[in-house]
Parts: C-alpha cells; structure tokens; sequence
C-alpha cells in the first residue's frame, strides 16, 4: 500500500459501567472519578486504591462512586480503558507521522510515545493499560497488550504494506511483552524513567523484532 495510507486504531477495549453517562454532566462527573482515580494511583499504586479514596479527592459521595463503579476493580479496569485509548491515539499518530519513511522508523516514534505516555499521563506509571489486574478469565479473553500489537501491526501493514501476519503479531505482542517489563521497572522509582532501562529495554526490543519479524 502507499505510504501516505493511515489507519485509525486508537479504540478502547469495553468496559461495563454500572450507568452509562448520557449527558455531559454525568460524563463531566465520570472524568472527574477517573482522574481522580489516576492522581491516587500514581501516589499509593493500584492495590492501596479504594473507592473511598476516590470519592474524596473528587469530591464526591461515595454513592456517585458506586452509581458508575460496583468496585474498585470495574474502577481500575476502566481507568485502564481510559489509558489504552490515550497510548493508543499517540501510537496512531506516531505510524501516520509523514516524516517516518519506513516501518522502522514509525515503529520506534511509537515505542517512544509509550515512554512519553509513562511521563504525562497520570496513572498509566502503575496501572499502564490493566494487563496486571488479575482478573480470570480475561474479560476479553486476550490482554490488551494482545490488541495493542495487533492494531500496531495492522496499522503499519496498512503505511508500509508489511506482512500483517499471526506471527507478526505474535513476534509483536512478545516484544511488547519485553518492553513492559523493563520500562515499568524504569519509572517504578522514578517519574521521569531511568534511563538505563530505558535503554536497554529500546535495544532489546529492537533487536529481538529485527531478528524474528521477517518483514
């Protein structure tokens, strides 16, 4: 395909609320819940997180909490959605980037605005997309993870014409799946990422899908 060809794959994965909000109000009210939620999630992380907790800093009643939210975990999980759709729009815009020429490039632009992501939006340090909330069976029955490498891989066949391939995304996923480990561990102590890590996990993930993507 040509290379000026653009996909949009920032959707999110479904999450059930207990009460969709249907006017802005209540939309207003869910945001404020939400990033109530990120703002104590970067302070105390996801297991010391309540519903209480969340009331408060939003200023709300714990009834407003549980109108949305059954638990603190629907909570979690739809700060998590929240986080996928965001890193999502910057992968996005990162492959539809007209400076990138090749797969390469916007691959690496992508991975980049992950780092930048772990940086600017609150939450995603300790909570990232959801994957380590341990919910059996899977809600999707796939890890979001899982769809992040397979819209990346749709998203670059779609720019560059590779092969969008089970094995392409499997090689994808498993170099996500690397890259996680090593870059949470870079902002566990530190806000701003340590750079150590954060190189290393850059070349190990580069060097691991040059070796084994077979585009």
């Amino acid at each position: 395909m040509s290379a000026q060809t653009t996909i949009d794959i920032a959707a999110e994965p479904a999450v059930s609320l207990r009460n969709e909000p249907v006017q802005a109000r209540s939309t207003a009210r869910l945001t404020a819940l939400l990033d109530a939620a990120a703002s104590i999630v970067d302070e105390v992380g996801i297991e010391r997180l309540t519903t209480a907790m969340v009331a408060e800093r939003a200023g709300a009643s714990i009834g407003t909490v549980y109108r949305y939210f059954p638990d603190r975990i629907v909570l979690l999980q739809a700060l998590g959605s929240r986080n996928f759709e965001r890193v999502m729009a910057r992968i996005t815009e990162a492959i539809n980037d007209p400076a990138q020429s090749d797969w390469r490039g916007a691959l690496s632009t992508a991975f980049s605005s992950v780092i930048d992501t772990y940086r600017t939006e609150p939450g995603f340090r300790g909570l990232r997309v959801g994957d380590q909330l341990d919910l059996r069976p899977l809600p999707n029955g796939r890890t979001h993870k899982s769809l992040v490498a397979e819209r990346i891989v749709e998203a670059l066949s779609a720019r560059f014409g590779v092969d969008n391939s089970a094995a392409s995304r499997f090689t994808l996923e498993a170099g996500l799946e690397m890259s996680d480990a090593l870059v949470a561990r870079a902002f566990l102590m530190n806000p701003q990422g340590d750079e150590e890590f954060i190189n290393v996990s850059t070349s190990a993930v580069r060097g691991f899908i040059g070796d084994n993507i077979g585009w």
